[in-house]
């Protein structure tokens, strides 16, 4: 039974996602590049056309400035390259201003015909050290101009960063004109806390032992319900899954064997997020995980070595893997997002042995985001360029 109120409680099924690593994060061995596993078009497109193909409801594109590729252009190509799958393309708040951001969303959009999610992200632009409060409403404020976009006629915002008056929201329409795309995030602190309670739709977290999760879990669902919301609970973790627990915890071993713990912490570092509260948590993971890495049974914490952000992964036979994720949907938790290494190889091995054991949905299907087929309405002549 699910421990917090949740927005899909009517469903037995859940949304089961890949990851498109377009941001130079696939390796054979961690912290060893490899060319043909580069963050190219050839590698990243063929892993998204392998999820689509094989039944995964979402991708993750992430953003980063690091070595890789941007988030909205590789969406953009892969809209007429996939069939069923949504992408769940990453925003850094603020990064566009915020109506040409709606303007982009909605165009995507219209190419994905309602298949697009959004995974707002608050952390630093590149050169920037921001403190959380501001980078948390600077979110808060494109959020909320968003939502007017989606639902108004027009935009009238006066915020700290933002102040936008009398604004035509015609040439922002999205394709999903019954709300939106859904908004998923994922954040630690209390402003972040505050905001996903307020406004976003699922609530990502990164891989921690399930007494926390659950915590975290209560904390959000508070928020939301004292704005007269509930919300769906997701998780980003990465998969180490093969026919046997043995085989799993080697591959496990193998994935390590080569890595410079120099280059790792140098890996880490590099990223945009690597000084948050989240990070600092995964970190937090291997301090308690015994000496082979493991933070709970079949949790590993090696990839963090490697890796900022999501750093642990759920290692087991297929029947584990199945119980874990069993145990998470009955906590609530109704999103998750998989990836292993080599994203490909992965994708191809939980698809083939543990999707076909898994109900799936889309979760913009449960929130009745019925995609509308009116089309985006032209600018005004006076306005093209």
């Amino acid at each position: 039974m699910s421990i917090v109120p949740i927005h899909s409680e009517h469903l037995k099924t859940a949304e089961v996602s890949w990851f498109a690593p377009i941001c130079s994060d696939d390796f054979r061995h961690l912290g060893v590049p490899e060319g043909d596993l580069r963050s190219s078009w050839e590698n990243t497109s063929k892993i998204v056309q392998t999820a689509d193909s094989l039944g995964f409801r979402n991708v993750l594109c992430p953003s980063s400035y690091q070595v890789g590729q941007d988030t909205w252009t590789f969406a953009s190509a892969m809209a007429p390259l996939t069939e069923n799958i949504n992408l769940l393309a990453a925003i850094r708040c603020g990064e566009v201003h915020p109506a040409m951001l709606a303007r982009a969303v909605a165009t995507l959009d219209h190419a994905l015909k309602g298949r697009l999610t959004l995974n707002v992200i608050s952390s630093n632009f590149p050169g920037e050290d921001a403190s959380s409060e501001y980078r948390y409403q600077r979110s808060r404020e494109v959020v909320e101009i968003l939502r007017q976009a989606w639902t108004q006629d027009e935009i009238n915002y006066e915020g700290e960063i933002y102040q936008l008056k009398g604004l035509s929201t015609d040439p922002v329409r999205p394709y999903q004109q019954n709300g939106g795309p859904l908004l998923y995030f994922g954040g630690y602190s209390p402003d972040a806390i505050e905001l996903c309670g307020q406004f976003c739709d699922v609530y990502l977290m990164w891989p921690e032992p399930e007494e926390a999760l659950a915590g975290r879990m209560k904390a959000v669902a508070e928020r939301a319900v004292a704005h007269g919301r509930t919300l769906d609970y997701g998780l980003r973790v990465h998969m180490i899954v093969r026919d046997t627990e043995q085989e799993a915890r080697e591959y496990a071993r193998e994935l390590v064997s080569k890595l410079d713990d120099d280059v790792g912490r140098a890996i880490r570092e590099r990223a945009l997020d690597s000084k948050s509260l989240g990070v600092a948590h995964q970190a937090q993971n291997r301090e308690l995980a015994d000496l082979e890495g493991y933070v709970e049974p079949y949790l590993w914490t090696g990839v963090g070595r490697a890796r900022s952000g999501c750093g642990a992964a759920i290692v087991g036979s297929v029947e584990q893997v199945l119980e874990k994720i069993e145990r998470y949907k009955k906590m609530g938790m109704r999103s998750f997002i998989f990836s292993g290494y080599p994203h490909l190889d992965e994708c191809e091995i939980f698809g083939e042995k543990v999707m076909p054991h898994l109900d799936t949905c889309s979760l913009p299907q449960a929130y009745g985001r019925v995609p509308s087929s009116t089309p985006l309405t032209p600018l005004g002549l006076g306005e093209r360029r």
